[in-house]
């Protein structure tokens, strides 16, 4: 490819509304264009990264007898409804009516599809087990689509989903999935995790996601070197060690705390350890209102509370909502004679005579007590796990270090299949239903968090495997009859041997060609300038300073050569 001919607009500036590197990069090396927030055009060295992309997850999916198709984005309402997720999805879920009211989503996801598609075309134990995937364009109304290809309203996804006649089948396709998620990241050379994670609304029992090591990443991954336990901070567990309170039970007694709501503030005016204080967070899903406790200076992870309920819907009530149901407003809200079902995180239960909301405006409680002032219903965990808190397999403290998923796999059971009746006729002639599982990688989002993970200050570095081109060579003068001339010669030498090559014969300056290609990236550069006066032409690696020279021979064979064992050793 002639550069001159490339339609490959690089910018010199960072875009204004750049929220990291990957944006910045890819806007600025003419990667992709934004459409409107969340939503992105993909330019052609964009869609060449894109398409490489595809092409490794595709090879792996074949690899292990997935078998490709591909589904509408139109979905009708009611298949979603049937399986609860219409509601559980929330006001991320793109929803419309079509000229006859009927109501549709553009899918974030294909479960349910997928089980109504084959419910008619698997009938029998001797057809399975089956695994089909797609390629496919997932459209989520994201509340604040930032971070560019990262959370998106419109994306590029592969999922896959298999059907089981038992769970050890499950279990075989499961770790096959997970066998070929990791060959992926490793085709790309890319730093990565494979940790528990979350169900969240796709549901199941088991899951596991696929992170890639980034300091930009939107995930924390918590893991413990000693025994190998990793898992996203959606999911992550810890070993309790709260020590037991032995103090005997004082007086519950309510005190004035005039304008005192927040932790900080109450801690100061009582004189108490933040520790000491137990907040009380008011919770509102399809079941209802329900409290829940947690020492005052520790966080509650959403995300276990609605596994632990298994309600997707449940969110923080507004105080809005506490006030009308409460009659009194958040900050002085506690456990005392509230009108709800009370919940307890673990840090909790061994605390005694600890500060809570007095349940009267501008008052609290010192003293109070579970057991004798009020019933938990259950003690869970719901705590944000940290750095430095225990393993929950063997007690040492944990790390943590940022990622962005580009995978996730899971065993969804019969969630699916008992819900939408599809069943297959068994050995024994009986109707059971499909056992299935999914799993998903995000195409267009592993473009951003391959350049979150590979580039310098002078832009990306990106993997041989998917680099838009593998080699550019650069013509510092094309006005210069012999550097085109050797240019030429060399790329289509480069060319006709099966290395993907863009030459730069624009007619801009050497040090204006040299910016643009590392901005963009390509592995190798082969640079045909002043040396050529020596007889001598310079290729260096993207990420090494160091510049080999390599005398002209008689057809290039010697570059060519050269070329092909610098890409060989090169990892970015």
């Amino acid at each position: 490819m002639h550069w001159s001919k490339l339609y490959s607009p690089t910018l010199k500036e960072p875009p204004s509304d750049a929220d990291i590197k990957s944006q910045e990069l890819l806007i600025r090396g003419g990667f992709i264009r934004k459409a409107a927030a969340g939503i992105y055009s993909y330019l052609p060295l964009g869609f060449r990264v894109l398409e490489k992309i595809t092409k490794i997850v595709r090879e792996e999916m074949n690899a292990i007898d997935s078998m490709e198709l591909l589904m509408p984005i139109m979905q009708p309402a009611e298949i979603w409804k049937i399986t609860g997720r219409w509601e559980d999805y929330g006001p991320e879920m793109v929803k419309f009516k079509d000229r006859n009211k009927r109501e549709f989503t553009l899918g974030p996801t294909h479960e349910e599809m997928i089980t109504t598609l084959i419910k008619d075309g698997l009938k029998s134990y001797k057809q399975l087990p089956v695994t089909l995937y797609q390629i496919n364009t997932k459209y989520r109304d994201e509340i604040r689509p930032r971070f560019g290809l990262l959370r998106g309203r419109e994306f590029i996804m592969k999922d896959a989903y298999s059907f089981h006649t038992s769970y050890e089948s499950l279990d075989q396709t499961y770790k096959k999935m997970y066998n070929a998620y990791s060959k992926i990241c490793e085709r790309m050379d890319l730093k990565y995790f494979a940790v528990e994670a979350d169900t969240g609304a796709i549901g199941g029992s088991n899951s596991h996601e696929f992170t890639i090591l980034a300091e930009n990443g939107e995930s924390n991954v918590l893991f413990c070197e000693q025994c190998g336990y990793a898992a996203t901070d959606e999911k992550a567990e810890y070993k309790p060690d709260y020590p037991e309170s032995k103090e005997e039970m004082k007086t519950l007694e309510l005190v004035k705390t005039p304008n005192m709501k927040k932790v900080e503030s109450i801690s100061d005016f009582l004189g108490v350890p933040e520790e000491q204080i137990v907040k009380s967070m008011v919770y509102t899903g399809r079941n209802g209102i329900v409290m829940v406790l947690i020492r005052g200076d520790l966080e509650i992870k959403e995300s276990k509370l609605k596994a632990y309920f298994g309600d997707q819907t449940i969110r923080k009530a507004s105080p809005e909502e506490v006030l009308d149901f409460m009659n009194i407003p958040i900050g002085y809200l506690g456990p005392v004679n509230a009108k709800c079902p009370v919940f307890a995180d673990l840090s909790v239960k061994n605390m005694r005579n600890y500060v809570v909301g007095g349940m009267k405006e501008g008052y609290h409680y010192i003293n109070a007590n579970h057991g004798r002032d009020f019933k938990v219903y259950d003690w869970i965990d719901v705590k944000v796990v940290t750095e430095g808190d225990l393993c929950p397999k063997c007690g040492h403290a944990l790390k943590m270090k940022k990622g962005i998923e580009v995978g996730q796999i899971f065993k969804l059971g019969t969630k699916y299949s008992e819900k939408l009746n599809a069943f297959y006729v068994d050995v024994d002639g009986s109707r059971k239903p499909f056992i299935m599982g999914c799993y998903g990688w995000g195409v267009s989002r592993t473009m951003a968090a391959v350049v979150e993970q590979f580039h310098d200050a002078n832009g990306i570095i990106w993997p041989r495997s998917i680099a838009p081109f593998e080699v550019v060579i650069t013509v510092v003068n094309i006005a210069d009859p012999e550097q085109l001339k050797i240019g030429n010669a060399i790329y289509e030498k480069l060319s006709a041997n099966g290395l993907e090559t863009l030459i730069d014969d624009r007619e801009v300056s050497g040090g204006f060609k040299f910016k643009d290609a590392d901005l963009i990236g390509i592995p190798l550069r082969i640079t045909v300038g002043r040396s050529l006066k020596n007889g001598e032409i310079e290729m260096k690696l993207r990420n090494s300073k160091d510049v080999v020279k390599i005398h002209l021979k008689e057809e290039y064979d010697n570059i060519l050569e050269t070329a092909k064992e610098m890409l060989n050793n090169y990892r970015p």
